[in-house]
């Protein structure tokens, strides 16, 4: 079983797929690295991201089933993924979905769940490193990351302008997805509002008889 994390950004989801991926021994398919994964192959496929990404533009959804693809082709059909990042749209559900059948596997999705409140609250006030881009909440206090001692600094774009409009894409895009997956009865909720340990404890009782 292939487990689909959503989750609002700045919702810790991050954290939260480390731990699942390391709990369960999940494969990780997270898109913004495996983009840079794949060009830095300098594979046909990996030359034609890049040539995309270096004009500016978005990878087109038939783009991104084609390097979901060549991901799965490396993995052992016994093994599970994390997908992190993606589906962000019903159509690239759909293709994802379509893909991992053909593949003859299936997927569940998690959703840890927080307020748009919180969402800004947290964003407006977490740093990440400038050496690995491990991101910290604001209750972490030092001025250095903890596992490669780089500076923590603000993202530029975790300002007030930048975080509102990719809430609302995520309500406009992404949530549609979620909804789908609720009434399919393919998805669990989480309370992502509390400690990070609980949302931790909370998930594993949702999501461990999965891989029993």
């Amino acid at each position: 079983m292939d487990i689909i994390l959503f989750g609002m950004q700045g919702s810790g989801k991050g954290t939260q797929g480390k731990f699942l991926a390391e709990k369960y021994n999940l494969k990780t398919f997270e898109m913004g690295g495996e983009l840079r994964r794949m060009i830095e192959s300098g594979s046909e496929l990996g030359q034609k991201v890049k040539t995309i990404v270096e004009a500016g533009n978005l990878v087109d959804d038939d783009t991104i089933v084609e390097v979901i693809g060549d991901f799965l082709s490396g993995v052992n059909p016994e093994d599970s993924i994390l997908f992190d990042g993606i589906p962000r749209t019903l159509h690239q559900s759909e293709k994802l979905l379509n893909l991992l059948s053909e593949y003859s596997r299936s997927a569940f999705a998690v959703l840890i769940k927080i307020s748009e409140q919180e969402a800004i609250s947290r964003l407006t006030q977490r740093r990440v490193c400038e050496g690995c881009k491990g991101v910290y909440p604001p209750a972490y206090k030092a001025d250095e990351c903890q596992h490669c001692g780089g500076k923590l600094v603000v993202r530029h774009d975790d300002n007030l302008e930048s975080i509102q409009k990719r809430l609302e894409n995520y309500q406009k895009e992404t949530v549609p997805v979620i909804k789908g997956f609720y009434e399919q009865d393919r998805l669990v909720e989480v309370d992502g509002e509390q400690v990070v340990e609980k949302v931790t404890e909370e998930m594993v009782e949702k999501v461990d008889y999965l891989f029993s």
